[in-house]
């Protein structure tokens, strides 16, 4: 039978550090910060970047580096990302401790949506009304040019 009066001990010495919002937040936090970078753009490169990190007893990103990379362009903005991520760290008995992370990025290309065509329309008519009042001559042209 357990003591009613002693509190429960924590099931790991040492906790982990914790993003605030969990995964969710993290990825949504990577999709708004992530720039695609231009040169991968133009190369049409797409992938997955896996860098490691080392966080700080503070929950401050102090190092990253890439472990698998797809582009120069593309490993050094996935690792721009990775530095601006906070944590929130357990106080852990007056010890500062040292933790590593991995974390995939994705970099997929941007879908692109068909442009709509924009539609001219002109009327030529064969002859001009003779005064203000009177009805242009019926027969004319219409056409309609694809931009």
């Amino acid at each position: 039978m357990a003591n009613p009066g002693k509190e429960k001990k924590e099931k790991h010495f040492i906790q982990k550090p914790i993003y605030e919002g969990g995964i969710a937040a993290m990825k949504t936090f990577i999709r708004e910060h992530l720039k695609y970078p231009q040169e991968a753009l133009a190369k049409k490169i797409e992938g997955t970047v896996r860098v490691e990190y080392t966080i700080n007893y503070k929950g401050v990103v102090t190092d990253a580096k890439v472990i698998a990379g797809i582009s120069q362009a593309c490993d050094q903005e996935a690792i721009r990302v990775v530095k601006l991520f906070l944590f929130k760290v357990p106080k852990i008995r007056k010890l500062k401790v040292v933790f590593h992370k991995t974390i995939n990025i994705h970099f997929k290309l941007p879908k692109v949506k068909p442009q709509k065509k924009q539609q001219i329309q002109y009327t030529i008519i064969a002859k001009p009304p003779a005064k203000k009042d009177d009805k242009p001559a019926s027969s004319g042209y219409n056409y309609s040019i694809d931009l």
